[in-house]
């Protein structure tokens, strides 16, 4: 009767104190103002009255990635897409355990299909907690309902409640790498490129950028203007570039040998330009497969995949003690 007691109560303490912070201040409603509207200054994250149930932050084990558990669908905002997974491993280590924050996408609108990235997500949910991290998916707001700014400010509130929570599955807030994957790379770029998305507890320690775009021009695609605007003369200062070029964060910059011209072509100038500047040449990578989910994250015992460069990312971090 003592044990039900006990595992009653830890159940309560889950439910009522486990999420801290799972509301963010972000609007539930699409926004009022058109995507030409000027950005506000991102404010910290709201604290809000849980409403997670107990069965969300209980972890399941997976199916499909035996040894790891997925805690799914916990709210870091307002919004019924403000929603992230987090996995963990079977894991005897004492310490704090890195993150990987996995921010993907494979377009910056949505037209209510299902998001192609999902395999590959929970991939790199795998990669992560196979490697001794915690993984963290985030599922963020799009156009058109959701314009720019929206996207970079869902992963600076993501970021917040990994700060504010992470703990509580093992994680270290100070060990933090973002990994952005196509359109998920460029609202990682754009939180680093624009300070002023920031709130006070969503620093990364580090950053991936994995064949995404940083710079858009005037031919830009329907999807990118539907985020973007309709105004090419804002693409310039809603771009990654040139704002990036001053981050101090470490870096890692990567794209495919089988990515469209224009990507491999984004990613070249992304590199060029940062070993240029004040900031830092940023560690480079060029993945060899892209044949599968599995491929990206070496999962399969492939070579030349997204796997060891992220995990020298990782030991660059742990080597610093804190960012």
């Amino acid at each position: 009767m003592r044990t039900y007691l006990v595992i009653f109560a830890l159940l309560t303490a889950m439910t009522t104190a486990t999420v801290r912070s799972g509301e963010s201040g972000l609007p539930d409603s699409p926004a009022a103002a058109p995507a030409d509207a000027a950005p506000t200054q991102a404010t910290p994250p709201a604290t809000p009255s849980p409403d997670d149930t107990a069965a969300n932050l209980v972890p399941e084990p997976s199916k499909s990635c035996p040894g790891v558990s997925f805690s799914r669908n916990l709210q870091y905002g307002e919004s019924d897409l403000n929603v992230l997974d987090v996995a963990t491993g079977d894991s005897r280590q004492t310490s704090r355990h890195p993150v990987l924050l996995f921010v993907a996408g494979d377009s910056f609108a949505s037209d209510g299909a299902p998001d192609t990235m999902d395999p590959l997500e929970d991939q790199a949910m795998c990669f992560a907690a196979r490697h001794g991290m915690v993984g963290v998916k985030v599922n963020y707001r799009r156009a058109p309902a959701y314009p720019w700014p929206a996207g970079a400010k869902d992963v600076a509130a993501a970021a917040s409640w990994v700060h504010q929570n992470i703990d509580l599955f093992g994680g270290s807030r100070d060990e933090i790498i973002a990994l952005g994957y196509s359109v998920g790379a460029f609202h990682v770029a754009s939180l680093l490129a624009h300070p002023e998305l920031q709130v006070g507890d969503s620093p990364v320690a580090a950053a991936a950028l994995v064949s995404g775009i940083y710079h858009l021009g005037a031919d830009a695609t329907a999807t990118e203007k539907a985020y973007f605007g309709a105004d090419a003369s804002k693409y310039d200062e809603r771009s990654a570039l040139p704002g990036i070029l001053k981050t101090e964060t470490p870096l890692l910059v990567a794209w495919s040998a089988v990515d469209p011209p224009t990507l491999v072509a984004q990613g070249e100038k992304l590199k060029q330009l940062l070993c240029s500047s004040i900031a830092h040449c940023p560690h480079i990578s060029v993945i060899k497969h892209r044949d599968t989910p599995s491929s990206v994250f070496g999962l399969d015992g492939s070579d030349g995949s997204l796997a060891e460069p992220i995990l020298e990312l990782v030991r660059e971090i742990e080597a610093r003690g804190l960012p």
